[in-house]
């Protein structure tokens, strides 16, 4: 997405990204040595611009690049994962 700041704040546990000025998160928590992706915000004038498609591939980016498992209690991010089945393997099996 042009124009679209996405970074890791990992004070607040949480992938943001900025576009048109506005914030969107997806925020995660740390289960052992995995990752816990819990909920998606988007403000409702930016629904329907990919920002949480975005925000979603960028969290699970990270976990491949950490070597984190990912625990998905997102509903979002659960859709995303039936679209995209290149990011299976980084599924906790144990948690689904």
């Amino acid at each position: 997405m042009e124009n679209t700041i996405i970074n890791n704040n990992e004070a607040e546990q949480q992938f943001q990204g900025i576009l048109e000025g506005e914030l969107a998160l997806l925020q995660y928590r740390f289960y052992k040595d995995d990752i816990a992706l819990m909920h998606t915000t988007v403000p409702d004038n930016l629904s329907g611009k990919g920002l949480a498609s975005a925000l979603a591939a960028y969290a699970l980016e990270w976990a491949k690049a950490h070597n984190k498992k990912v625990i998905v209690y997102c509903p979002f991010v659960a859709s995303y994962l039936k679209k995209h089945p290149e990011y299976d393997s980084l599924i906790a099996k144990t948690y689904r």
